[in-house]
């Protein structure tokens, strides 16, 4: 008996051995990221998959999936990006009830306040991974400020210090004193947040906040870029990022953009260039220049999947938190830094960004900073913003003046607004 029981004992163990290894879960990761950033994020994935045993991460470019609505299990994309990368709008599983439903964690304390504050809805619980994110500041033409006698080492703080300096422009250089990418988030939104203005305001008995982007602040700041388009101190290239071309070209003396733009002219070098903070406007009351609104891409786990593709995807999400992996993709792409401790492991390395742009992550720790503008609970900004930036489009054609053109905006941004989701668990 006791002779029975060892042979099959033995052949238990040899059985088990000989058994393949399981294989690992993989999960797909759809983007419509371009350049160094989408080469950096397969460098990331190709690490992870090397540093896992049970996961795999498997990325897919937007522009090459076979069929959009063939559903990945994550996402990174943008604000109301969601007919672009699927073709309808899909269940999203908040990164809170991920961690709830797999038992692992994720800190949110670990966050930045600012940066957590994109992401956290009403309750403070982590919607999403703000791993995409920037803020609005100005670059400027070292070269062609000497060329117009400015001096290069005090760009414009004020607006009307922008229209000084563009006038000076003009005279030596009349192709394009001043450009913007992205004129909704940079001159609406963030022109709202940095004078103390709501986006929106809440109604009494509405579940859906009602737009705010048509206060007086906001008609006298695009009143006066209609004065700098007629004089043509501002030239507007388009509503998303065209204008950067244009001045990594040396065609715009100013431009206002993203963050994140600093990288790659970093690595272009085409001229002596500057940033500097985003300009306001000195004579509103309450100004608080530093309050910016950080946008950008986050990393999104779609609902219906299995237990076990959610812990892949929420393992994937601590790889990305790491200080080293932080640093590295905050180094390649110029996005915001998510935690002090990759700003630590930036610092370690000597890799920490000019002066204006540490200001800025220094603010990032900072809840006053923290804007309370944006209704976290609210959907449907990216389709205001396009709504935005047609109505604006009509004011450099003369078509409208700047308080009608925002009254119009205001009136057709609100019917796309979207209240919460009354499903605690999943959002759309």
């Amino acid at each position: 008996m006791l002779r029975l029981l060892i042979v099959l004992l033995s052949f238990a163990t040899f059985a088990q051995a000989a058994r393949p290894p399981a294989e690992p879960v993989e999960i797909v990761l759809r983007h419509a990221l371009a350049g160094e950033s989408a080469a950096l994020l397969v460098d990331l994935v190709d690490r992870f998959n090397t540093q896992s045993k049970s996961e795999r991460v498997a990325l897919q470019h937007l522009g090459m999936a076979a069929d959009p609505r063939v559903l990945p299990h994550m996402a990174l994309l943008g604000d109301d990006e969601h007919q672009k990368f699927f073709n309808g709008h899909p269940r999203m599983l908040p990164l809170w009830k991920a961690l709830s439903l797999t038992k692992l964690q994720i800190d949110a304390k670990a966050f930045f306040p600012v940066v957590a504050d994109v992401v956290e809805d009403n309750r403070s619980r982590l919607q999403a991974l703000p791993l995409a994110l920037s803020v609005p500041v100005l670059y400027y033409n070292k070269d062609t400020f000497r060329k117009a006698k400015l001096d290069p080492a005090r760009p414009p703080r004020t607006w009307w210090e922008v229209q000084e300096a563009a006038g000076k422009i003009f005279d030596v250089d009349r192709r394009c004193p001043f450009t913007s990418s992205n004129m909704a988030w940079v001159h609406l939104d963030n022109n709202a947040t940095q004078h103390s203005e709501p986006i929106a305001n809440e109604t009494h008995g509405a579940r859906t906040p009602a737009l705010a982007l048509n206060n007086m602040v906001q008609v006298k700041h695009v009143a006066l870029l209609a004065s700098w388009h007629k004089s043509f101190y501002f030239r507007y290239f388009g509503p998303g990022r065209e204008a950067d071309e244009k001045f990594l070209a040396g065609e715009c003396g100013m431009l206002t953009g993203d963050s994140s733009l600093y990288m790659q002219l970093l690595r272009r070098k085409p001229f002596d260039f500057g940033v500097a903070a985003l300009p306001h406007h000195d004579d509103v009351r309450d100004a608080a220049p530093g309050r910016l609104l950080p946008d950008g891409p986050l990393l999104w786990i779609l609902a219906d999947n299995k237990r076990q593709e959610y812990a892949a995807a929420v393992r994937f999400f601590q790889f990305l938190l790491q200080p080293e992996v932080q640093k590295a993709w905050v180094k390649g792409t110029g996005f915001l830094p998510m935690t002090p401790a990759a700003v630590a492991a930036l610092a370690a390395g000597g890799d920490l960004p000019p002066d204006i742009l540490q200001r800025t992550v220094e603010r990032l720790s900072d809840r006053r900073f923290a804007s309370g503008a944006k209704p976290k609970a609210v959907t449907g900004m990216g389709r205001v913003r396009a709504i935005l930036s047609e109505e604006l489009e009509a004011v450099w054609a003369n078509l409208k003046p700047a308080k009608e053109a925002l009254d119009t905006a205001v009136r057709r941004g609100n019917a796309v607004l979207q209240p919460p989701p009354k499903d605690d668990t999943v959002v759309r």
